[in-house]
């Protein structure tokens, strides 16, 4: 049974995903494998709200937002309504895929993290936005929909 504890910087903006850690070259690919991301669906990303850890308070993570023309703003220590839908994601993913199976072994556990990912963002209905799936928010026309859908 692989249930151990396991901290990773969680994307919350109508899509969401996640990297294995919270050290400092995760959050720096992180922010590159979003603004690449959301780059290839027409969205350009201005503004970057992340919690006070040392990764995100960096002065190499604060150069790279500069370079990106990216406005980087943190949330209020101990107030975990400042970065409510991150919360909630969590929340969220540790009753729908952490403790919701026993995994092998962490390798299964995060194999397993990939296709909740994908069902909580392409699929799964979320009721703070009105029902719909989070993919939607973006307005994707049918063909970038679907060249994007994987």
């Amino acid at each position: 049974m692989a249930r151990g504890s396991r901290a990773s910087p969680t994307g919350a903006s109508g899509h969401t995903w996640h990297h294995p850690d919270e050290r400092f070259p995760s959050a720096v690919q992180f922010l590159k494998d979003a603004v690449a991301y959301y780059q290839r669906l027409g969205v350009t990303i201005q503004r970057l709200l992340t919690d006070n850890g040392s990764a995100f308070r960096s002065r190499a993570f604060a150069a790279l937002c500069h370079e990106l023309g990216i406005k980087h703003r943190f949330t209020r220590p101990y107030r975990p309504q400042t970065n409510g839908k991150a919360e909630r994601f969590i929340q969220s993913a540790l009753r729908e895929w952490a403790y919701a199976h026993t995994y092998q072994n962490s390798q299964h556990r995060a194999d397993a993290m990939k296709s909740w990912l994908h069902h909580y963002n392409w699929h799964r209905p979320h009721q703070g936005i009105g029902r719909a799936v989070p993919i939607s928010r973006l307005n994707l026309d049918e063909y970038n929909l679907l060249t994007v859908h994987s």
